[in-house]
């Protein structure tokens, strides 16, 4: 208490010493020094809060006269007073005097802009905090903003925002234009005093003339708050991390920019200045320094946009080339739709360079045009075609740039919302779009359509002349398929014509487009006056045609021009006739589906809902529902079934949506008795059977069904597609249902697509046969059978052992399950020895079969023709057995049991004939990449021998007629076969391959191309070679076999060929290595070869290019940093996306949270030093930044981002750990410096969204780290990125820079 009555005794004392200087008149800095002396005694902490409260008090209003504001003034300079706890103190009493008291506020305003830009000495106060309390006390700050986070600096940014939006407030109020802005919760400038009456000092003409001139004033304060280094970039902070206030002040700037006379009166600043500076396109402009090599790098670096001029077009946009090429690999689908990988890859390449969208759109363009060019000499084979490359181009790639578009269209309409002024300087897609569509017009060797193709093009520039030369698009006769192909005889259209009209199609463009120059060329064949005929078509069908089967081979062959059609047809799928079901299906699975690109989406969806079909609302019966459309299920499951179509799902992400319907079909189909069939209108007859096998085979394409378990978990992350089991693939269906609320576009369209077909949850369980036959396939390939002996099933095996082996009399048993039963000697063909049961029943005893028939083979109790000739039976019997056949062959040779066999040509068939054939040409191609692996060729000689499980799986499968009906049995046992061949001892895939390629000689190529590819499982040196290659062909480094022009092209090449004697001829190092990594099996080698390769890489450029064995290297002073740094980033993009697409998200958050820190921590000090290992940091830097951006994308659009906070955060708690000292580094200084700089500048410059999902901690410990580096202006940057959490330590650090 007497410590309270003392400090109140000295304030007494003060303010009686201050009236008494005033009133004799007193040199204000005697009076400044004495009161400074007197406090400093007193123990008191300056600058004092309570003696600014004193002195405004003391001012306001009973000593409000030019002596008082002099003392201010002085208690100011000399610190006894914070500056900015005075000024707010002075804000709440003199603004809302302003009229009364416009001297005051004159003086105010004066104070203002002397002392609130000088921040630095403030935040250095000793009682800083205690300050910054006081002031949000007085201006009621943390309850006005709401923001959680009440440090000193979120308050200092608070102060700042409030003293602009005071000064806004008051303009708007002496202007009347405050009843233009938008009601307000709350108003600043109230009265906290009774008025007093101020026209003593001043006249009132003179009065009025000074409130005139303060309104100026306030105005030009508000301008020079913006622009201000130091406050213009808190205001900037603001923006970012207090949308909402900001919005609400910047409206009422806006008002004040339209209408303000005293803005327009200004000399000092301007309404379009103002305009200026409160659009989202000004940047806060801050000083650089450039005085070294390292400087200058973080210079050019730090400039996202300083790539887009230094690498050539193509080469910018490889990652592109190469995701879209890998798609094309037919061996394995995704589950992730490949527009959303697309426009993922696209944000972040388009972040990263900096390019415009124009760039961007014509980059993509090309990227999907080279694709399709690459299928221009293919090589025959089970594998995707020409019509998934067409669907990238014509049908994926146009709706990633109409998300793209969307996206900014639906961000423009969100920030325009009650704006007043119009937002200008915006990048608008859609233009942009055109600008690409027109430019793309000049690139005639990517527009020429393969030949298949010609018609299309050349039917869609007769279009867009028929709409030139005026011919009425609403008489659609004109416009049918069958009379476009007359008048388009003689026109002559491409590529571009494809794509604009694809484009059309999904209102991304007009029909303005046809009228650009050179668009289109040639004329029209004279068309009579007369109406065209009504010839079957889809124009006839609208009209209400029915479907004769001349209409329907029409509709088949000739895909649907736009979604009404297909509407039409699904219509007729659901509500027509039975034979109408069937002939709707059949027009929905024609060329609608492969080649309808304008409509393709529309057609995948309709097929997926087609397959899950719904009970019908008055349905009572016990069996399912699904049995009565049989005819119309089997005729899309037949036809969705070639590899291209399964594709095409895959591209557009359906495949979750599609196992989803096939689990029911599979459940019901599989639990009827075989005597249930159906008779087509055709006559062909299918059986419950057939149904079952065709939805079983293509469900097990959909996931790595013959892959051991063990597969599944080599090192810390599974191999690529190794989760897609049956229960991942309906969790991904599962949570499409659900609305996270920040989905894209794309992923709405599938979220409806699976609403609209089921809107309920799908889990295994809930098909009891497809779960027991699951566990039990599991349970075969983890174990052998002899647990399994006694199963109840028993009966069963003996009966289809019977059946398997009836022609062949055998004293022995061939089956140890059960040993009173043996074969039936020879036998009629009857009937009744095919099993009667339920699909589901027989594949549980298959295993059991071939387990007793290879044993019977093994021991000589079964000749190989009569064991494959028996397989081959069981098969026919039931097709979908053959998947158990494979996966239980699989399992066998994994075991490695069995006793080679010989393949002599007596009792297995023999590859001698063309063996040596087979390998030259594996060696070549191999040749062509620069990979040697010479020992396994050396010593291959007779005999040849292959497991037995592998023969005999061979041998089953050349027992296949290479028609369309076993195709689709073949593409789900062809993988199998070669993957498993390609996991067993060198050379039996050259066997393989000699063997199928004597049946199909039409495929030796790719029997050629699938056995080269197997080298590399062989042989982790030969992919570490290859990948070598890649890098060596993209920079155009010195290499005698490998094209020195370096770029795309030399990546990937053409594509498949053959040369002059019709062989295939090599490929790229590119195209290849997409061809062989998923072969491999040690996926996880694969992060320290590749960051290998980037170092050795960024020597290579740093020397030029040229290390001849013996020479020095060549000076980097005669290369430029800028052309280094430009090789760097191509060698860093090539890196990561190899290490993307080879492993996916998983393998780059290991690299991330593992390889790297490890890779800093071990010596890596060899070679380096000066400016190789500066530009080794920043190709790291880069490198880990795309590798991100590839997984998790730019934003939080995709589900994918949802794991960047957790591996993020741990590199980051990695690098401020280091940088504090708590981690000793083993590599290069510089490196380390480089890769830190470049790393955090390109995250924060191209990822700004990135550094709020960090932990605050760990931002401001590494932003500390980057001070003690001098980093202040890096530092300053990670804390703006951080969000509200950093906000206060951000506008701290900014007024520190000062």
């Amino acid at each position: 208490m007497a410590v309270s009555l003392g400090t109140l005794r000295l304030w007494e004392s003060v303010l009686e010493s201050t009236k008494k200087s005033q009133d004799k008149g007193s040199d204000p800095m005697i009076w400044a020094i004495h009161l400074s002396s007197q406090l400093n005694s007193a123990g008191v902490t300056l600058p004092s809060p309570e003696l600014a409260n004193l002195l405004v008090s003391h001012i306001c209003w009973d000593n409000n006269n030019p002596i008082s504001w002099k003392f201010l003034e002085k208690a100011l300079i000399f610190n006894i007073v914070p500056p900015l706890l005075l000024l707010a103190l002075l804000s709440t009493r003199v603004i809302p005097m302003r009229h009364t008291q416009p001297a005051a506020f004159r003086l105010y305003m004066e104070l203002l802009k002397r002392h609130a830009f000088r921040l630095k000495p403030h935040v250095e106060f000793k009682n800083h905090e205690v300050i910054m309390n006081t002031i949000d006390n007085v201006l009621n700050l943390s309850q006005i903003f709401g923001v959680k986070v009440n440090d000193p600096g979120s308050i200092l940014l608070e102060y700042i925002v409030s003293v602009v939006w005071q000064l806004v407030e008051a303009a708007l109020e002496d202007e009347g234009l405050l009843e233009l802005t938008k009601e307000r919760k709350h108003k600043w400038n109230v009265p906290q005093d009774m008025e007093v009456d101020g026209s003593g000092s001043y006249g009132a003409k003179r009065n009025e003339i000074l409130q005139s001139k303060n309104t100026v004033m306030a105005v030009e304060l508000i301008g020079l708050f913006l622009q201000n280094k130091i406050t213009s970039r808190i205001l900037f902070l603001a923006r970012r991390n207090m949308p909402t206030h900001w919005r609400s002040l910047i409206q009422d700037i806006e008002v004040l920019v339209v209408n303000s006379s005293a803005l327009r009166s200004s000399k000092a600043m301007t309404p379009e200045i103002m305009l200026q500076l409160i659009s989202d396109d000004h940047k806060v402009v801050t000083e650089g320094k450039k005085a070294n090599y390292l400087q200058e790098i973080h210079t050019i670096m730090s400039s996202s946009a300083s790539m887009s001029h230094k690498v050539s077009g193509s080469s910018l946009w490889i990652p592109l080339d190469l995701a879209l090429e890998d798609a094309m690999d037919g061996s394995q689908v995704d589950t992730t739709s490949a527009i959303e990988i697309i426009t993922r890859l696209v944000k972040a390449l388009q972040a990263l360079h900096g390019t415009t969208w124009h760039e961007c759109f014509l980059g993509l363009w090309m990227a999907a045009l080279r694709l399709v060019q690459r299928e221009r000499d293919p090589i025959e084979g089970p594998m995707p075609r020409l019509d998934t490359r067409l669907c990238m181009l014509l049908s994926v790639t146009t709706l990633v740039v109409s998300d793209l578009i969307e996206d900014e269209e639906s961000m423009s309409h969100n920030n325009n919302i009650n704006s007043q002024t119009p937002q200008s300087g915006k990048e608008n897609r859609r233009m942009d779009l055109v600008s690409s569509l027109q430019s793309l017009g000049d690139y005639q060797s990517l527009l020429t359509p393969p030949q298949s193709v010609i018609p299309d093009a050349n039917q869609a520039a007769a279009r867009a002349l028929m709409i030139i030369s005026g011919i009425n698009a609403g008489n659609s006769a004109y416009f049918d398929p069958v009379n476009i192909k007359e008048i388009a005889n003689n026109i002559s259209g491409n590529l571009h014509h494809l794509i604009v009209e694809s484009c059309i199609a999904r209102n991304l463009l007009d029909t303005s487009a046809y009228y650009w120059p050179g668009y289109v060329t040639g004329h029209i064949n004279q068309i009579s006056h007369g109406v065209p005929a009504q010839v079957p078509g889809w124009s006839t069908f609208m009209k209400g045609a029915p479907i004769t089967p001349t209409m329907l081979n029409a509709l088949v062959s000739e895909p649907a021009s736009s979604l009404a059609e297909l509407e039409k047809v699904f219509e007729i799928a659901v509500n027509g006739s039975d034979d109408d079901k069937i002939s709707a299906a059949t027009i929905l699975c024609g060329a609608s589906l492969t080649r309808g690109w304008n409509v393709q989406e529309h057609s995948v969806y309709f097929i997926t809902r087609l397959l899950s079909q719904p009970p019908p609302a008055n349905y009572s019966g016990n069996d399912s529902h699904l049995i009565a459309y049989a005819p119309m299920l089997n005729v899309l499951l037949v036809g969705i079934a070639p590899i291209d179509c399964v594709q095409i799902f895959s591209l557009h992400g359906l495949v979750p949506q599609l196992a989803g319907s096939l689990m029911p079909i599979c459940e019901v189909f599989g639990s009827c008795v075989p005597n249930t069939s159906w008779t087509l209108t055709t006559g062909e007859e299918i059986s419950a059977y057939a149904v079952f096998s065709n939805a079983f085979a293509l469900m097990l394409k959909l996931w790595r069904f013959n892959h051991p378990p063990l597969e599944y978990a080599v090192g810390d992350v599974p191999p690529v597609g190794a989760q897609l089991t049956p229960e991942y693939l309906l969790l991904m269906r599962n949570s499409q249902l659900v609305n996270s609320g920040n989905e894209d576009r794309n992923r709405r369209r599938l979220s409806a697509v699976v609403k609209a077909s089921c809107p309920n949850r799908i889990f295994v369980d809930s098909f009891p046969k497809l779960k027991a036959w699951y566990r039990q396939h599991q349970a075969c390939l983890a174990s052998t059978l002899s647990g399994l002996v006694h199963s109840p099933v028993h009966q069963l095996v003996d009966s289809l052992l019977n059946m398997m082996f009836r022609k062949i009399n055998r004293s022995q048993p061939l089956t140890s399950v059960s040993g009173s039963s043996s074969s039936s000697g020879p036998a009629s063909e009857d009937a009744s020895l095919r099993p009667k049961l339920p699909a589901w029943d027989i594949l549980e005893a298959v295993p059991f079969v071939v387990d007793a028939a290879l044993t019977a083979c093994a021991h000589g109790r079964l000749s190989p023709r009569e064991l494959c000739t028996g397989l081959k039976d069981l098969a026919d019997f039931l097709p979908a057995s053959l998947a158990i056949i494979v996966s239980y062959f699989s399992a066998e040779v994994s075991r490695g049991v069995w006793k080679p066999v010989f393949m002599n040509g007596t009792d297995w068939p023999s590859p001698a004939a063309n063996l040596s054939n087979v390998e030259e040409h594996i060696k070549n191609i191999l040749a062509a990449t620069n990979v040697n692996v010479p020992r396994l060729f050396a010593g291959i000689s007779s005999p040849f021998t292959l497991p037995l499980p592998l023969a005999a799986l061979l041998s089953v499968t050349i027992t296949y007629k290479l028609d369309k009906a076993s195709q689709r049995f073949l593409d789900l046992a062809g993988p199998a076969l070669e993957s498993l061949a390609a996991g067993c001892p060198w050379p039996c895939m050259p066997i393989v391959a000699s063997l199928w390629t004597q049946k199909a000689k039409k495929w030796s190529d790719f029997l050629v191309f699938s056995s080269s590819r197997t080298v590399f499982l062989q042989n982790n040196d030969a992919v570490y070679q290859l990948l070598k290659s890649c890098f060596t062909a993209t920079l155009g480094l010195n290499n005698s076999l490998v094209s020195t022009h370096g770029g795309v092209g030399a990546l990937l090449g053409h594509g498949f060929g053959s040369n002059y004697y019709g062989e295939i001829s090599p490929v790229a190092p590119g195209f290849l290595y997409l061809r062989v990594y998923r072969s491999i099996r040690d996926i996880m080698s694969l992060r320290e070869d590749i960051i290998s390769l980037l170092m050795q890489c960024v020597k290579d450029i740093a020397s030029d290019g040229v290390t001849p064995k013996g020479k020095q290297e060549t000076k980097y002073g005669q290369v430029s940093i800028a052309t280094s740094l430009t090789k760097v980033k191509l060698a860093a993009q090539l890196a990561a996306s190899i290490l993307w697409i080879s492993g996916g998200q998983g393998l780059v958050q290991s690299l991330i949270n593992e390889t790297l820190p490890s890779w800093f921590i071990s010596d890596h000090r060899e070679g380096t030093g000066g400016p190789v290992s500066m530009l080794s940091g920043y190709a790291l830097g880069y490198f880990t930044v795309l590798c991100g951006a590839s997984a998790w994308g730019v934003d939080s659009s995709t589900s994918a981002s949802k794991w960047r906070p957790k591996f993020l955060g741990s590199h980051m708690e990695f690098l401020a750990s280091a940088l504090n000292g708590k981690i000793t580094l083993g590599c290069d200084p510089i490196t380390w410096h480089s890769y830190v700089t470049g790393f955090l500048n390109l995250m924060l410059g191209c990822m700004p969204d990135w550094a709020v999902e960090v932990d605050l901690a760990i931002l401001k410990r590494l932003s500390k780290g980057l001070r003690q580096w001098n980093e202040d202006e890096l530092a300053l940057k990670l804390l703006e990125s951080g969000g509200v959490g950093t906000m206060g330590a951000a506008s701290e650090l900014i007024s520190q820079i000062d």
